[in-house]
């Protein structure tokens, strides 16, 4: 079933077969959710789960097709959805392979704090973040997690306190990764 996110924040995970979870994205309003249903008899790689609290519209597949072919604008914002999709998963693929377990957090911190690819805010709250749910983002343990978020709130990236909320210093944070 394809889906639009209109307001709140999905996390999009895959689970191997050896029971081993992995956090593929953190998706914000106006981005599509289920497009794979639109090819093959296949409706389900991903699952989705509400990170804050989410309205989400379903659009038949029926409906959906036929709103790609009639409507040159919203199939120009689909496409262009797929595209940024697929360039974030890339770039986070880059990241695991080639990148230490700090500059993944701080990324992962980062695309958390904007909500989706539409948002862009100085300084951001970030509700309901656990340690385990950073690991499973990052692919590390909770401890190196617990380490790395301490650290930061130590150079003034992040105020956080251990209670779930974190507060993202964006510009800070983007500065810490570009230098």
């Amino acid at each position: 079933m394809q889906s639009i996110l209109s307001t709140g924040q999905v996390q999009l995970t895959v689970v191997s077969l050896q029971g081993k979870k992995a956090v593929l994205a953190a998706m914000g309003p106006h981005d599509f959710l289920g497009e794979e249903c639109l090819v093959g008899n296949s409706c389900r790689t991903s699952t989705a789960t509400c990170l804050r609290p989410s309205t989400v519209f379903r659009i038949e597949k029926r409906a959906m097709l036929q709103a790609i072919h009639k409507l040159p604008q919203f199939s120009e914002n689909f496409v262009a959805s797929l595209l940024a999709r697929n360039v974030n998963m890339e770039e986070d693929l880059c990241d695991q392979l080639f990148n230490h377990s700090e500059l993944r957090l701080a990324c992962a911190l980062l695309k958390l704090s904007r909500a989706g690819r539409h948002a862009r805010l100085r300084d951001v709250r970030v509700p309901g973040v656990t340690h385990k749910k950073l690991a499973q983002i990052v692919g590390t343990t909770p401890s190196k997690i617990i380490f790395f978020m301490n650290k930061f709130r130590k150079l003034g990236l992040i105020d956080y306190r251990g209670d779930g909320d974190v507060k993202v210093m964006s510009e800070r944070l983007t500065e810490m990764l570009i230098a």
